[in-house]
């Protein structure tokens, strides 16, 4: 029997506590921050030794293998005292593959990876596959692995899980595009970044299959670095020799083997960025065996994702749109783009080493004022303040909001699409983006 540690006692923690006990292990749980009232009650459900506030560091280090959650850094001190002692550190994604025999579709990228997993998974289910939806989306998987049994899992994945990934294989790999994002963790180094989400490739066999985005700036370039074993399925935004899905005049097209063919308009979600997620999502979906008329009719009725791009109401006039989730400047600009009123765009969170450069034009083009939301609003001062548009600063998601209904205009949109993380004033991007509806849909009343 060996010992495991987990470290962070949230979804992802808990869940391959529970699995790791069902298989045998030692297991004991630790938390450098507060546990959740509702995780606390698994972990004693299930009898597991945990802690909270702080880590018993001599418990931790004698640990045979340690499986971190993605949201602590490697430079936590706990996490260097375990590399230090050469105890293998890996993700919760990595041990609970070790007990399951069901295919795996991964989906990675800066942007697209929510929309595009449940997508997929929408499909899969339309199919009528036993399926679970897992990683940074749905139940833990390694709680789903040890409580039950499915025929495929979809899997959204982040750079800090594929961090942490060593045996682990995708039957279907999906790497939707690589933008800056999170360089904070990656010693400000964009390399570091691409070489992470690159990691979706590892272990795959030739029965396996590659699906990525043919326009991307950093993935064709890295590909002949690498060994793909394969088949590989680049999605494009125009007909190219060696395109696996194009947009081929009206229409959405996925030539041979595929023979697939259906009308962009007949997609039920809009913009440039949800049609390259459509591409991936069939391509992931016809290569997993689903027929043609499912894939077509699971494109056609998917309600889209809470907190991306997500239509919350109109109030006097004003259309308000959560787009929680643009934790990245490429995410904002995909929103923007998607626009189609003049705009009232709210900024702002926990910069992580974000070049704004991209977004200048379209802020310039699309937007009626900015409101700035954050605990430190100086950056977003000196990049935006420039293109003369009216500006309000504010730390509070009520300010926000009532500077937001203050700045539009009958027509207008106010859109939250913040660039940031949001970890310096809310809980989580969910809590800035339930904050943000509730308090607009109060102001119907």
């Amino acid at each position: 029997m060996s010992r495991i540690v987990i470290l962070g006692a949230a979804e992802s923690g808990v869940g391959a506590a529970i699995l790791a006990q069902k298989k045998g292990h030692e297991v004991f749980v630790s938390d450098g921050g507060t546990i959740k009232d509702s995780y606390k009650a698994m972990l004693d459900r299930a009898g597991l030794a945990w802690e909270e506030g702080g880590h018993s560091e001599e418990r931790i280090l004698a640990a045979d293998e340690v499986i971190k959650s993605p949201g602590i850094p490697d430079e936590a001190p706990v996490v260097r005292k375990v590399a230090e002692r050469g105890i293998p550190v890996i993700s919760d994604i990595e041990f609970a593959a070790r007990y399951t025999s069901a295919r795996t579709v991964c989906i990675t990228g800066s942007n697209g990876k929510t929309t595009t997993t449940s997508l997929i998974w929408h499909i899969l289910d339309k199919a009528g596959f036993r399926v679970g939806l897992a990683g940074n989306i749905g139940r833990s998987f390694a709680l789903q692995v040890a409580e039950e049994a499915c025929d495929w899992y979809v899997i959204e994945l982040s750079s800090f899980q594929l961090d942490h990934m060593y045996d682990f294989r995708a039957d279907i790999a999906v790497l939707l595009n690589i933008t800056p994002d999170h360089l904070d963790r990656y010693g400000f180094r964009m390399q570091n970044y691409v070489d992470s989400k690159m990691r979706i490739l590892r272990n795959q066999r030739p029965e396996d299959s590659f699906i990525y985005w043919a326009q991307d700036e950093y993935i064709p370039v890295e590909l002949p670095r690498y060994d793909v074993a394969g088949r590989v399925l680049p999605f494009s935004d125009k007909q190219v020799s060696e395109a696996a899905a194009y947009v081929e005049g009206e229409d959405l097209v996925l030539p041979a083997p595929f023979d697939f063919r259906m009308p962009l308009s007949a997609l039920s979600l809009a913009g440039k960025h949800n049609l390259r997620n459509a591409q991936a999502a069939a391509l992931a979906t016809l290569s997993a065996g689903v027929p043609p008329e499912t894939v077509k009719a699971g494109l056609s009725d998917f309600p889209g994702v809470e907190h991306r791009l997500e239509k919350v109401c109109t109030v006097d006039g004003v259309h308000y749109v959560n787009d929680s989730k643009a934790t990245n400047v490429d995410a904002c600009y995909c929103a923007l783009d998607a626009m189609t009123t003049p705009v009232v765009l709210i900024l702002g969170g926990k910069d992580k080493g974000n070049d704004y450069a991209q977004i200048l034009p379209l802020v310039r083009s699309r937007c009626r004022a900015l409101v700035y939301l954050g605990a430190d609003n100086e950056k977003l001062h000196s990049v935006f303040d420039g293109l003369g548009l009216p500006v309000a600063d504010t730390s509070s998601m009520k300010d926000c909001v009532e500077a937001c209904a203050a700045l539009a205009r009958p027509g207008d949109t106010v859109l939250l699409s913040p660039c940031c993380a949001s970890f310096d004033l809310f809980r989580n991007m969910e809590d800035r983006g339930e904050q943000f509806k509730s308090l607009v849909r109060s102001r119907l009343y």
